[in-house]
């Protein structure tokens, strides 16, 4: 139990030793909504409270408003130790050249009037757009120049992020949400960061405020001022709604009574005792609302067995959040503040692009630019009426390189990333797909490649063959090929 008057610490590497309670900026957006725009020497002002008092370490994002320039000043200001600024890029699919990526980063240098960024968090919105992984590898060459200390990502599966580090990208953390509500980050993530040095930087862990006494046994709001509340009331409905709600915010406000601590230490204390939690982010209202004592107070007290079986039992009366962690920003049902991003997502670039076949006039076929395709003749996927084929597809980026080399499990995410960019071209989906027909060259890697192809098809079951051939060509461990039917209104 920390005795002192300042938070705990946790050194995520030799570079970053983090306050486990990191400060988040994303409010400054929301503040600055309606074109007022914060001073940013005022606002290093409020930083710089903040760091007195030990949470010194500051999480933002290129879209959070002005919060890399006022840290920028902040930053600029003789301390020791200097403040941690760790920001996030946040780029639209499309392709990822060494020329994209250093201009991205370049311009948080420039925003942050830093030399080297601490801790860069990069986020893709869609993996069927396959240049994401192209990123990563342009970020780590730019780690190496020394223009970033360390890499992270954003809300990403388990799934991808196994793919990332089985591609030999050096990752250190993976932001994700995590809270009393959202439990998904204990249970696939947790596994695979006990197997990495992955480490989690939560947020949410107060459902933008909702996880406190203001809230408890209040009726359900009808309306909701701020973003932040926005999204994490859809979070609140699609975990059973506000009656559970209660039930979970009750039995953490029965702990904080025994500990004499406030319900949003208990609820940051039961995240950050995970062990696979490198520290939790907590939203910072500039200038508005303050909550640097009650946050000190989160390190007073533990949390017992009688305390987790308590909460436990709150959760039993709750349902699980759907899918993985960033599963919320990429597919049904969105829990975003705005809600359905399908409008958002619909104009990102695809892939590919769609051609109609030159000998028949009712068919499309997609081209993925791979050399073989010219070689051997053949396309990515053709389309004949509402019947789509897609040819045996392997995990290579760009015309030649290997993905995950060795990882059956990490290959078949990649594949099937690939397989549902060749169908959007056809405004098609995965829940198009009747048929696929895997081929493994290792008995012993039928499960992790089942585990991979189930994420995607568990729902919708297409018939399936997996058989174990003698080799495949180019040392690939998995290829798989797919049949879909376009649904027609």
């Amino acid at each position: 139990m920390n005795t002192n008057n300042h938070p705990d610490r946790f050194a995520l590497s030799e570079n970053l030793n983090i306050a486990r309670v990191l400060t988040g900026l994303w409010q400054v957006a929301d503040i600055e909504k309606d074109g007022t725009i914060i001073n940013p020497h005022t606002g290093a002002d409020w930083l710089a409270d903040y760091a007195a008092k030990g949470f010194d370490t500051f999480d933002m994002a290129d879209h959070y408003g002005s919060a890399e320039i006022i840290t920028g000043k902040l930053l600029a200001r003789p301390r020791d130790p200097r403040p941690l600024a760790f920001t996030k890029w946040c780029p639209a699919p499309g392709p990822m050249t060494p020329d994209v990526v250093r201009a991205g980063i370049t311009d948080r240098l420039t925003r942050l009037s830093v030399d080297r960024i601490d801790l860069l968090q990069f986020h893709w919105w869609s993996f069927l757009h396959p240049a994401w992984l192209d990123a990563l590898h342009e970020l780590t060459r730019l780690r190496s120049e020394g223009l970033i200390a360390e890499i992270g990502v954003t809300n990403f599966d388990a799934t991808h992020l196994q793919t990332a580090l089985s591609d030999g990208i050096p990752l250190l953390t993976n932001q994700v949400s995590f809270s009393l509500v959202d439990r998904r980050a204990a249970t696939q993530l947790a596994n695979l960061c006990k197997q990495s040095n992955v480490k989690l930087l939560a947020y949410g862990t107060l459902c933008g405020g909702f996880l406190s006494e203001r809230w408890l046994g209040q009726p359900e709001p009808q309306n909701i001022p701020d973003w932040s509340k926005m999204k994490y009331k859809r979070f609140i409905d699609i975990t059973g709604g506000w009656d559970g709600f209660q039930g979970i915010l009750s039995a953490a406000n029965r702990i904080a009574r025994k500990h004499d601590v406030s319900i949003a230490n208990v609820a940051t204390r039961w995240v950050l005792d995970h062990p696979h939690v490198a520290g939790v982010i907590v939203g910072a209202r500039l200038g508005e609302r303050v909550h640097i004592d009650d946050n000190l107070r989160l390190f007073s007290f533990s949390l017992d067995q009688d305390d987790r079986a308590e909460l436990a039992d709150a959760f039993a009366d709750t349902q699980d959040v759907p899918g993985d962690c960033g599963d919320e920003y990429r597919q049904p049902p969105f829990l975003t503040a705005s809600g359905d991003l399908s409008h958002h997502l619909d104009t990102m670039p695809l892939a590919h692009a769609a051609t109609t076949t030159a000998h028949r006039q009712d068919g499309q076929q997609v081209l993925s630019g791979s050399k073989w395709e010219d070689i051997a003749g053949y396309a990515r996927a053709q389309q004949i009426g509402n019947r789509i084929l897609v040819s045996g597809t392997t995990a290579t980026a760009g015309s030649d390189r290997i993905v995950a080399v060795g990882d059956a499990g990490a290959q078949t995410t990649f594949i099937i990333d690939k397989i549902l960019a060749a169908l959007a071209a056809l405004d098609a989906s995965a829940g198009d797909v009747v048929r696929t027909r895997i081929y493994i060259v290792d008995e012993t890697d039928v499960e992790a490649v089942s585990k991979a192809h189930g994420r995607v098809f568990g729902d919708i079951k297409p018939a399936n063959t997996l058989v174990v051939v003698a080799g495949l060509i180019g040392g690939y461990k998995v290829e798989i090929e797919a049949e879909a039917v376009r649904q027609t209104d």
